[in-house]
């Protein structure tokens, strides 16, 4: 086995490289279609950094491309620190923002030991009925409300979207998954993954993050085919993307 053969990275995973006094940790993802030389860095609103090298990279080459940005890196995960700083988690009392397709509600928690639990709006209120004063019971009831209401929002989005498109032939397989990080995923064999909490952002941003996982049922990797689609059939997506970012830790938080 030559020298670069056996530098070849076998399989997908976590790495780090160190960078002055700090190291910068990121998730390895290999893909296919994607050039021989080209290497891409994302960070996400998270703070998590996600690298994309071709099937075939050595390690070598993607430790130097981290390198070679690590300055961007830092200043941008850095960023998204700040931001989680003065995101609260929340309490699930009454008085509390919510938001659901883009609109904000306020929270209202009644306990009633002899009522059915139950989670509904009603004009600008999100009403939660919980038979004792647990913020888990409050928080369990929203979750459930929540994942119903992306079962049929999100399908239905998925499905009118998907139609406009040449290249897929069916309505994909949906998962909803509650995910730490991401909004939304597409398995090699596409199936699509997507966060309940999603139905919580306006409806350009939802279509966005749709759109995204559709055009990887036609490039699985991040490549230039992947951005003309999403160029073609939305051509503002970036500013859309920006402002799903901004909001994106407090749609999460829990």
């Amino acid at each position: 086995m030559t020298g670069a053969a056996a530098d070849q990275l076998a399989k997908a995973g976590r790495f780090s490289v160190r960078y002055g006094e700090d190291v910068i940790a990121y998730s390895l993802r290999l893909q296919p279609q994607r050039l021989p030389s080209k290497v891409a860095i994302h960070v996400e609103a998270s703070g998590r950094v996600l690298v994309d090298a071709p099937v075939g990279a050595t390690h070598a080459a993607v430790v130097r491309a981290v390198k070679k940005r690590a300055g961007w890196i830092a200043q941008h995960v850095a960023q998204a620190k700040v931001r989680l700083e003065h995101v609260r988690h929340r309490d699930y009392t009454s008085g509390e923002t919510v938001h659901y397709l883009g609109r904000r509600y306020r929270l209202r928690v009644t306990v009633d030991p002899a009522a059915a639990a139950s989670c509904r709006l009603r004009g600008g209120l999100l009403e939660v009925t919980v038979q004792r004063r647990d913020a888990s019971d409050v928080r369990s009831e929203m979750s459930a409300w929540l994942r119903h209401r992306a079962s049929e929002v999100l399908r239905e989005r998925l499905d009118t979207i998907a139609a406009g498109l040449r290249w897929v032939k069916g309505p994909p397989p949906l998962r909803l998954q509650w995910m730490r990080v991401q909004w939304g995923s597409c398995s090699p064999r596409g199936r699509i993954t997507l966060h309940p909490a999603l139905v919580q952002a306006p409806r350009d941003c939802i279509d966005y993050v749709l759109l995204h996982e559709l055009c990887h049922l036609a490039s699985h990797d991040h490549s230039a085919r992947f951005y003309r689609l999403l160029d073609l059939h939305m051509p503002g997506w970036r500013s859309v993307k920006v402002r799903l970012d901004g909001m994106a830790e407090d749609l999460l938080r829990q």
